[in-house]
C-alpha cells in the first residue's frame, strides 16, 4: 500500500498556492516597508496593498472600500457582532443558528451573558436553516442575524439571499460567515445581500493570519464599533500595522479564486461523488451526513456506525482528516453540528471529515480509499 500522506483537511486549512508565495516572498526582504510610512518603502507597501484590496474586492463583488483587513474569519465575526453591540442602534436581540461556527456562538454567548436576547434557530435534517422558523424569531426587536453561507463540517450551503430578506424585512442587520465558501464556491456580496461578510484566507489557498470583513458602505462610518483603539487603519475599525505579506497573500489567493474556482467544483465534485459511492458500496451502513444536501462540493461528512473516529485515524495514520471542526481538536465531546442534526451522540462520535481541495487528485482518492477500508476492516 502506499506509504506518502494524502491530506483530505482543506476545510481545516488549505496549502498555499505557489502563486500565493511567489507573491508574498518580496515582501519579507526588498518590499519590507510599513504602509502608513511616507518613504519610498511605505508607499510601496501602500501600493501593494491598494492592489491587493481591488483583487479581493473583485472576487467577492464588493467596493474596495468595503474591504476591511483582519487576523481572520474568527476576528471578522467577533468584530461585526460585538461592534453591531456597542453601534448607535438600541436593540438588544440577535438571532443565529444551531449549527453556526464557535467564533459565532461564543460572542452571541457573551453578549447573552450580558443582558442580549439570543434566538438559536434550529435546522432541518437536511442542514439548512428552517426559514419558518426564523421569521418567527426575526421582528422588529431584532439587531443583528448572524448566519454562515456554508458549514465547516457538513459543507451545507445555506440560502443565504433568503436569510438576507428576512433579516432586512424586519429591519435588521444581516451578518454572513462565508469563511468556507471562497475559494469552494462563486462568493457575492451583492448576490448574498449581506451586510457584513467574514473571511479568512487560508480556507482558499492563501497565508494564515489574515483574512477580511467587508462592511457595507453605508454602514461602516455609524454602525460598527471598533474592538481594539489605536491607530486609524482600516477606517479606525480595525487599527494596527497591516500584515503586508499575508494582505498581498490574500490578494494574489483572491485572483485566483476569480479564476478557479468554477473549475475546482467540477473537478472536486467528482472526486468526492468517487469517494461516497464507493463507501456506500463497501460499508452499506455508512452514513453520509446531509448527501442530498446542497453542499460545498468537497466535503462529506461520514458516520461509520460503532467504529469511533478517533480509533478510525489511529488506524488509518497516513490520511489526514478531521473529526467534525478543527477546533474541536483535542476535545471528546461530539460536534454540536452533528448533534445540532438530531444525530445521537454515540453516533456523532463516529463521524469522519474528508474535504477535497483544489491540490487532491484521483491517485489522492484512491490511495485513501483503500487505507479507510483496510482500517476499518481491522477494527471490525
Amino acid at each position: 500500500m502506499n506509504s506518502r500522506f494524502i491530506y483530505l483537511d482543506n476545510n481545516s486549512t488549505t496549502q498555499c498556492a505557489p502563486e500565493v508565495v511567489e507573491a508574498i516572498v518580496p515582501f519579507f526582504r526588498e518590499k519590507f516597508g510599513n504602509p502608513a510610512s511616507p518613504h519610498y518603502y511605505g508607499r510601496t507597501a501602500g501600493k501593494s496593498i491598494a492592489l491587493a484590496r481591488e483583487l479581493i474586492a473583485d472576487c467577492v463583488c464588493c467596493s474596495p472600500t468595503e474591504v476591511i483587513f483582519t487576523s481572520g474569519a474568527t476576528e471578522s465575526n467577533n468584530l461585526s457582532i460585538l461592534g453591531v453591540a456597542q453601534s448607535v442602534l438600541k436593540k438588544r436581540k440577535i438571532v443565529t443558528s444551531t449549527v453556526e461556527h464557535k467564533s459565532v456562538l461564543g460572542p452571541c454567548a457573551a453578549l447573552q451573558s450580558k443582558g442580549y436576547t439570543i434566538c438559536r434557530v434550529p435546522v432541518e435534517n437536511g442542514g439548512q436553516i428552517n426559514l419558518n422558523k426564523l421569521k418567527a424569531e426575526v421582528d422588529e426587536d431584532t439587531l443583528l442575524l448572524s448566519v454562515q453561507a456554508a458549514n465547516n463540517e457538513t459543507g451545507v450551503i445555506q440560502p443565504v439571499g433568503d436569510i438576507a430578506d428576512v433579516a432586512h424585512s424586519c429591519g435588521a442587520l444581516f451578518h454572513c460567515d462565508a469563511a468556507q465558501a471562497l475559494g469552494k464556491i462563486p462568493v457575492s456580496v451583492n448576490e448574498f445581500r449581506a451586510d457584513l461578510l467574514s473571511f479568512s484566507s487560508h480556507k482558499a489557498y492563501g497565508p494564515k493570519g489574515i483574512g477580511f470583513l467587508v462592511v457595507r458602505e453605508s454602514l461602516k462610518k455609524f454602525l460598527s464599533a471598533p474592538l481594539m483603539y489605536g491607530g486609524g487603519q482600516e477606517d479606525y475599525l480595525r487599527p494596527g500595522t497591516l500584515n503586508v505579506p499575508g494582505v498581498v497573500g490574500l490578494g494574489a489567493a483572491c485572483k485566483l479564486c476569480k479564476e478557479f474556482t468554477v473549475p475546482d467544483m467540477a473537478k472536486i465534485g467528482k472526486l468526492r461523488a468517487k469517494i461516497e459511492e464507493r463507501i456506500a458500496r463497501i460499508f452499506p451502513n455508512a452514513q453520509i451526513i446531509c448527501r442530498l444536501a446542497d453542499r460545498l462540493p468537497g466535503t462529506s461528512n461520514i458516520i461509520f456506525p460503532g467504529i469511533p473516529a478517533d480509533l478510525l485515524l489511529a488506524r488509518a495514520p497516513l490520511l489526514c482528516m478531521s473529526i467534525g471542526s478543527a477546533c474541536n481538536s483535542g476535545t471528546l465531546l461530539p460536534s454540536h453540528v452533528l448533534l445540532a442534526l438530531n444525530i445521537p451522540s454515540d453516533l456523532a462520535r463516529c463521524a469522519i471529515r474528508i474535504s477535497l481541495g483544489r491540490y487532491n487528485t484521483e491517485d489522492d482518492v484512491n490511495i485513501a480509499l483503500s487505507h479507510l477500508e483496510s482500517a476499518i476492516k481491522q477494527i471490525q
